[in-house]
């Protein structure tokens, strides 16, 4: 990942860079989520955990920009609903064990050690019929640059989330082309990932 000061110069301006509306593979289930509070890993500027907010979840967005937090408690100002927010260091957050109904990460680009750590304590950290629901990008999107992160070795595949969420039945676990368009820095074309993993 980038150093924190390089995400809070991304998110310094007024817009917001990825836009205010939820991701679509977001938007499309969240519905599975059942009923309690739901993690946001990387959450950025906020758009995502501001929709599940929206939905009625209690909603914690865990990011390390200061700045991006900040304006995900505007955001979630502006459309009324409660956000509890976190700047943390991946690295060195707690995922509580058996707490969370819902774990999201959307284009949340981590080394491969460091995602392996995070994704196996997400599994952990579902209640019995949580879900778990990702986005992200493959080694593809190199192809397209479209968004996302320049290293190779940040981007994941189907196989490595299903080493890494071991434990987990899966829904969903596909690689796919699919159209992104996202504010400013998500815009075409895209390889990405989809993951709905359910903790039974």
């Amino acid at each position: 990942m980038p150093p924190t000061t390089s995400w809070d110069e991304r998110y310094a301006g007024a817009d917001y860079m990825y836009g205010t509306e939820p991701n679509e593979f977001l938007r499309r289930h969240a519905g599975l989520i059942p009923d309690g509070p739901v993690l946001c890993l990387g959450e950025g500027e906020g758009r995502n955990a501001v929709h599940l907010a929206g939905l009625g979840h209690a909603v914690t967005a865990v990011d390390q920009s200061a700045v991006g937090m900040a304006k995900a408690r505007k955001l979630a100002a502006a459309k009324g609903v409660i956000l509890e927010t976190l700047v943390a260091d991946l690295a060195e957050f707690e995922i509580r064990p058996g707490h969370w109904a819902g774990i999201v990460s959307i284009f949340c680009h981590l080394p491969p050690a460091l995602r392996g750590q995070v994704m196996g304590a997400a599994a952990a950290g579902l209640r019995a019929g949580g879900v778990l629901l990702l986005e992200g990008y493959t080694v593809e999107q190199l192809k397209y640059r479209t968004g996302g992160p320049s290293m190779p070795e940040l981007m994941v595949s189907a196989a490595d989330l299903r080493r890494e969420l071991a434990g987990l039945r899966f829904q969903r676990a596909e690689e796919l082309v699919r159209p992104v368009r996202e504010g400013a820095l998500h815009n075409g074309d895209a390889a990405v990932v989809q993951v709905v993993a359910i903790r039974d």
